[in-house]
């Protein structure tokens, strides 16, 4: 009866092993490699009280890029998917799309003439799709699609397709005393359709691209009411304004993954103290995609360099993340 019992204590220890080991483990699907060391030994040093990098809790700040770095972006931001999408399913309440550029080259699948319209085109099909309605119905009309709409090479939710040791990561920053923003060249209500549910960031702290609105009063009706003019473009450049402006504390830790995370990483780097800058660096063209320098979508070529030559942390997917995505059950060892 003892050897019985014994017998059932270590099959009940090896069932729960793994799962035991797992919540041990923060950062479960980041190899151990250089990137998860430089983090975890970032996140010691300023958590440290008594340390020479101690950082208090007020002054733990992360920022996040979104597309490229906390999801994957090929072979198209999702947010231009979501925008051709939205054309397509608006187009019977504008006839003339049908004979105006570029909403006839989408309702038509003509990828050149898309192509051909440049950003002068995408612009106006994210204003055509994102404005002239309120803010909660465009979030509405944004969970709606997440619902449905699926990857055209996973085909999986567009949700599903993040990175599962960035939300890792977020959660890790978090139990440490961290805030966690995101800082995105994303239009800030799309992001913030998801961001709470898939990152676990709340609304008030996504900070992206902005257009203009007007507050209105229909009959004691109330909204806000989006414009089809852009406010503020929050890539490039525009990142360390809008942190300076919506968060009014320089971060100590930041993540990108393309040459419009630039700013913001040099400018979190700049600050005085013990700081960290990482990029996600997509060198798995089997689980994820391989593109750095020549990428149309996500370039990464100015930032790289910058990397290398400032010591920051290049993240190579492909070496050093077990697992890329929530779905995948089978990682490679």
């Amino acid at each position: 009866m003892l050897h019985l019992q014994r017998t059932r204590w270590w099959l009940t220890l090896l069932l729960f092993l793994p799962l035991l080991l797992q919540a041990a483990d923060p950062l479960p699907s980041w190899r151990d490699g250089p990137s998860r060391q430089a983090i975890e030994a970032f996140v010691a040093a300023v958590t440290t009280q008594g340390g020479k990098d101690y950082v208090p809790e007020a002054e733990r700040v992360a920022v996040f890029d979104n597309d490229g770095t906390l999801w994957s972006e090929q072979p198209l931001y999702f947010e231009v998917l979501f925008a051709l999408d939205e054309v397509k399913r608006l187009a019977p309440q504008h006839p003339e799309w049908a004979s105006q550029q570029p909403f006839k080259a989408v309702l038509e699948g003509d990828q050149k003439a898309l192509s051909d319209s440049g950003m002068d085109g995408i612009l106006k099909i994210v204003a055509a799709t994102h404005a002239g309605v309120s803010t909660e119905a465009f979030i509405a009309n944004t969970q709606r699609w997440l619902a449905t709409a699926k990857h055209p090479r996973s085909h999986k939710p567009y949700t599903e397709m993040v990175f599962q040791p960035m939300l890792e990561l977020l959660q890790y920053l978090r139990a440490n005393g961290f805030r966690t923003y995101i800082v995105s060249g994303g239009e800030v209500a799309f992001m913030r359709a998801f961001a709470q549910e898939v990152y676990g960031v709340p609304p008030e702290q996504v900070i992206g691209t902005t257009l203009d609105a007007r507050f209105i009063d229909d009959n004691g009706k109330l909204s806000i009411e989006r414009l089809p003019k852009l406010l503020h473009n929050d890539d490039g450049p525009g990142k360390p304004v809008s942190i300076d402006a919506r968060i009014g504390r320089r971060p100590i830790f930041a993540f990108g993954n393309s040459d419009g995370d630039l700013q913001m990483l040099q400018w979190t780097m700049a600050g005085s103290g013990k700081r960290f800058a990482g990029l996600v660096h997509h060198t798995d063209a089997v689980r994820e995609w391989a593109y750095d320098r020549n990428s149309q979508v996500g370039r990464l070529d100015k930032a790289l360099d910058a990397a290398r030559t400032a010591n920051w942390t290049v993240v190579d997917m492909a070496q050093e993340w077990q697992r890329i995505y929530p779905f995948d059950n089978n990682p490679p060892q």
